[in-house]
């Protein structure tokens, strides 16, 4: 009896300084629109969101399709990369993905983001077994999750993602069977 999740990563949206709260852009709210239609005619029993914003908007239309309430999961929340303002976005990230123990000030090691995202992935395989589940998520955590299962999803493939981007992961008890990239067009 297989497992699917569907991994969403948030659709774009407006940038604020407010993490938390950060909303779906115009063409980010189209664009979540995608997810529902390619989701629509799936048996989804459940539906998980990053505590953010935009991950909660970019999966409302699922939920509200499937009738399910959003499950909001603090650990499917974005990685903190630094607690400070970074000079450059692209070289800090590939330096957490070249070392996976290196974590800028006050910020999560690609090991410790990796950790604590997979451990919730665990809990979801084992009490949904069978079940097909959709998170709303954030791109760098969900890449960390993927490589934890297949080291082919690193730093490059993070860097091609789209806003928003969807991935199906096929389980079989807590073992990945397939990773399948779903368009989203």
């Amino acid at each position: 009896m297989n497992t699917t999740i569907y991994f969403v990563r948030h659709a774009h949206s407006t940038y604020t300084p407010d993490e938390l709260g950060r909303p779906l852009s115009e063409q980010g709210l189209a664009d979540a629109h995608k997810i529902t239609a390619c989701l629509e005619y799936e048996n989804i029993d459940c539906v998980i969101a990053s505590p953010y914003k935009r991950a909660i908007q970019t999966v409302e239309g699922v939920a509200f399709a499937h009738q399910k309430e959003i499950q909001l999961v603090d650990a499917f929340r974005e990685r903190l990369l630094s607690s400070r303002p970074l000079v450059n976005f692209s070289d800090a990230v590939q330096k957490v993905w070249r070392d996976p123990s290196f974590s800028w000030e006050g910020g999560e090691s690609n090991d410790e983001a990796q950790k604590r995202a997979v451990e919730q992935l665990t809990k979801l395989l084992h009490t949904h077994e069978g079940q097909t589940i959709v998170i709303g998520t954030h791109g760098n955590i969900m890449m960390l999750m993927m490589n934890y299962y297949d080291a082919a999803y690193g730093y490059e493939c993070w860097s091609q993602l789209r806003m928003p981007d969807l991935y199906k992961l096929t389980f079989s008890r807590q073992n990945l069977v397939t990773i399948q990239r779903v368009s989203t067009h």
